[in-house]
């Protein structure tokens, strides 16, 4: 896909995912829009991942560590033939294997995660042991910005310079809101760049609200150069929804009917436009 064509099909996620939620009655919607951009990029253009490929062992992977956006993981595997949307309508419901969490018994996840901070520790390990298989595969961990208040994602960004672990990607949605508030009010992390660097990462920042600025980045990135890499995302929470944006209270706010109707007639809008 090219970037017109991702974006394109970002929307689409966006409006599914919307619906998603919205019958099942729970999830989080902010931090599902907002990392749900560098997702489809994943899935759709820059993993060497099919669901015909879900067991090949040369396959890439993806781990989500904020687990609690799962119903973004749910919406993009959808897209991609992983799981039928029959049931990923399941969602919400007694015995549906989707939980609000990842779980391996879903079609195309890799680990169940979610206890923020350690998929990270996961991922260091999966890229040790590509390196010990002496196989290319690259692994990709989705992180949160709240999330790197957890210390054990710091004793694993120093394994993942220790065993420099080039086929490692970290990414951080640097949305800036987490449930309780504004993330340099909680727990201050900036300068994300300068704390990486030092730990001995190779860092890039990148618009994750834009796609052009997402493929350049993955693009950029050096397989090569002994260090494992970190992608600042800078996004914004409820990305799509105009009144869902950068307010922190939909973090795991759930629209009424009337907001659910605004909200679907805006992401309508917004692929008439892209589509036209």
């Amino acid at each position: 896909m090219n970037v017109k064509e991702l974006t394109l099909q970002s929307a689409k996620n966006r409006k599914r995912l919307m619906e998603v939620v919205y019958n099942a009655k729970a999830g989080h919607i902010g931090g599902d829009l907002s990392c749900l951009n560098v997702m489809t990029a994943l899935y759709s253009a820059i993993m060497n991942i099919s669901p015909e490929q879900v067991k090949d062992p040369d396959r890439d992977r993806f781990i989500l560590s904020k687990g609690h956006c799962v119903e973004a993981l749910y919406t993009v595997l959808e897209s991609r033939g992983f799981m039928a949307p029959s049931l990923t309508n399941t969602l919400g419901q007694f015995g549906s294997v989707l939980s609000g969490h990842p779980t391996i018994e879903v079609p195309g996840i890799e680990v169940n995660s979610g206890a923020l901070g350690h998929g990270l520790s996961i991922g260091v390990g999966v890229a040790i042991a590509a390196k010990m298989d002496k196989r290319n595969y690259k692994t990709y961990v989705m992180m949160g910005d709240g999330e790197q208040g957890e210390g054990s994602i710091y004793e694993a960004a120093m394994a993942g310079h220790q065993y420099k672990l080039d086929n490692l990607v970290a990414i951080i949605d640097r949305n800036h809101l987490q449930i309780s508030g504004n993330t340099e009010d909680v727990m201050a992390l900036d300068s994300i760049d300068a704390r990486w660097s030092a730990f001995g990462w190779d860092v890039k920042e990148m618009n994750g609200d834009d796609m052009q600025s997402i493929m350049d980045t993955f693009a950029s990135i050096d397989f090569n150069n002994g260090k494992p890499h970190l992608l600042v995302s800078n996004t914004t929470k409820g990305k799509g929804v105009s009144y869902m944006e950068n307010v922190a209270s939909w973090h795991h706010g759930m629209p009424n009917e009337e907001q659910y109707q605004q909200a679907m007639k805006e992401l309508d809008e917004a692929i008439s436009q892209l589509e036209n």
